[in-house]
């Protein structure tokens, strides 16, 4: 359970899940690191929640100096660090061979290299009880076509979240995982770019997946998948290929209807 005065960094905060994140550790009590590239955007959230409860911290995440010395800076801030939320992360859609190496390395160093590196570089500041939230994604179960990397990065980001908490309980430091399916966040872009399937579950806002994140900080979960029976149905086909390879035409056909609804409202707005 999340303690009053507890401190938190959330990277990604200046949009979607980690905005969201954010708001629900202040609105609690808590105190909060807020890293993303943007300065007026972190400096605008900062002076909404309060200078005395969140601290600004503009860098990019794929910068190994800036990441390492993060958590004592904080500390320094605040006087302890409780919470890590690995949040911050980036996608190029499109097949492998279509994609530039420095694409397929910006997806890499933001989505697996640089939450690896922030959270060996908390641990040692953690306190006991502490919790490392990293948000992975269902495509890190059932790997989505055109999204090879990003699903890749997000498998990582899981098995390195259940290795480390076997590795951290005696410590008495958790590390979970939140995966979730297709959010209505900017992170899509451009919406025609992205696979019929992943249209094909029910779309989840920032603010459930937030919602996922306090739960993950609060219970004893190794990881939540959201929405719950995405979660399940990402489990089965990772389970078995062969019947994610037999349903796929299915979930194909359900996601382009799904897309183009999704398209057409956004345009009617």
């Amino acid at each position: 359970m999340l303690a009053p005065n507890s401190v938190a960094i959330v990277t990604g905060a200046s949009s979607g899940i980690g905005l969201a994140a954010a708001r629900m550790l202040v609105a609690r009590g808590a105190r909060v690191a807020l890293v993303a590239r943007t300065k007026a955007k972190l400096d605008a959230l900062a002076s909404e929640l309060g200078k005395e409860r969140a601290m600004s911290v503009p860098l990019d995440v794929t910068d190994r100096a800036a990441l390492l010395a993060l958590p004592g800076k904080v500390k320094e801030r605040f006087g302890r660090l409780d919470v890590v939320v690995n949040n911050a992360g980036v996608n190029h859609r499109g097949e492998v061979r279509e994609r530039t190496i420095e694409e397929i390395e910006e997806i890499l160093d933001t989505n697996l290299t640089a939450p690896i590196r922030l959270t060996v570089a908390a641990l040692p500041h953690l306190s006991r009880g502490g919790v490392v939230v990293n948000v992975a994604s269902l495509a890190g179960k059932v790997p989505i076509p055109h999204e090879a990397t990003y699903s890749a990065t997000k498998a990582g980001l899981r098995a390195f979240s259940r290795a480390l908490a076997l590795e951290l309980e005696e410590a008495g430091v958790r590390v979970v995982s939140v995966n979730p399916g297709p959010v209505d966040t900017g992170f899509f872009g451009d919406v025609s770019t992205v696979p019929d399937i992943v249209f094909s579950q029910p779309m989840s806002s920032a603010e459930d997946v937030a919602g996922a994140v306090m739960r993950a900080i609060d219970g004893d979960a190794l990881e939540i998948d959201i929405p719950a029976l995405s979660g399940k149905l990402a489990t089965a086909g990772y389970l078995s290929p062969r019947l994610a390879q037999a349903l796929r035409p299915a979930l194909e056909r359900v996601g382009a209807r799904n897309k183009a609804r999704f398209i057409a409202a956004r345009r009617a707005k």
